[in-house]
């Protein structure tokens, strides 16, 4: 059955994103990547935070490749022959989110091996939504999946949690999967509010999702994404433990053992299989390193090194 929201929920000025001017020039957004590039010291996630008992994931290694707002049909087209010419591990699952506009182009030539995402999707039906895309449309033409919540649509575009909860909320009533993102700032996480910021964005999920069979969890802290700062493997691991955690206090045992969580920040083809070792890591978000082909295969292929860990 498809979400109903009221006409209260849709109308302007959306409840949904903030009323600042989106593109902001605040420290936030604009001197994030010269701060960790400054060297500053990252401070632990567990400042001032509970402790957590580790459960190790059962879910399926996943991989993602989040091409944002980059490439021309070009490039598209090389970059699909590269991803239709690599060898993957079989045990994988493998997810591609082209720019709107190449979708259809990548959904008709790239191999069955992959499925393809959508970047972002509508919180409803489709209609008078300058610029949107519904999640109907998105099907219209074979995609699978959607990512939402990402950092660069909370923090850039000015979604907020309640919002990106009813999104993921109406894309799975409708039968697409989401990879539902979660992350903090620099300065959150050196306050030690990692875990808090991150608990409440996933809260935001749990309260309107009805069901976490298709969802994935993407952990991407802000600070990692595009600057070349990764999380060190214990950092990532810390958190997503406390995730599980979390789920398995708030929503179940068994959705805290099948719900795979990802890690995304400046992943490659050099720390990826240190990454994948840790056992509550499920897999990647990949960014810049998912436009190369045969950087992204090495990522995928990283589940190796998960193997040999186990």
């Amino acid at each position: 059955m498809a979400l109903s929201l009221s006409s209260s929920q849709l109308a302007g000025p959306y409840t949904g994103l903030r009323s600042a001017t989106p593109f902001d020039h605040s420290p936030s957004s604009v001197s994030l990547a010269q701060h960790v590039q400054s060297g500053v010291r990252l401070a632990s996630a567990r400042k001032g935070c509970r402790g957590v008992a580790a459960m190790a994931g059962t879910g399926k290694f996943f991989v993602g490749g989040n091409w944002k707002c980059n490439g021309t049909k070009d490039s598209i087209k090389k970059l699909v022959s590269d991803l239709n010419s690599a060898t993957f591990e079989p045990d994988v699952d493998i997810v591609v989110a082209p720019p709107f506009v190449y979708l259809d182009l990548v959904k008709n030539t790239l191999t069955d091996r992959i499925e393809v995402s959508a970047q972002n999707s509508w919180v409803g039906k489709g209609g008078a939504f300058t610029g949107e895309i519904s999640v109907e449309q998105l099907k219209d033409i074979g995609v699978q999946w959607v990512i939402l919540g990402h950092s660069e649509r909370r923090h850039i575009i000015g979604e907020k949690d309640e919002f990106i909860g009813k999104k993921a909320a109406y894309a799975l009533s409708e039968g697409l999967k989401v990879i539902a993102c979660i992350g903090e700032l620099l300065e959150e996480r050196e306050a030690g509010k990692t875990f808090d910021v991150c608990f409440q964005q996933l809260k935001a999920y749990a309260d309107f999702v009805p069901s976490w069979d298709d969802i994935v969890i993407a952990y991407e802290p802000v600070w990692a994404i595009g600057t070349g700062k990764v999380a060190s493997p214990e950092q990532a691991q810390e958190v997503h433990v406390a995730l599980r955690d979390w789920l398995k206090k708030n929503v179940s045992a068994e959705v805290a053992s099948k719900t795979r969580i990802i890690y995304g920040g400046s992943v490659n083809g050099g720390n990826s299989a240190e990454l994948a070792k840790k056992e509550d890591i499920d897999g990647f978000l990949v960014g810049g390193a998912s436009l190369k082909g045969p950087e992204f295969a090495t990522i995928v292929n990283s589940v190796t090194a998960k193997k040999v860990a186990a």
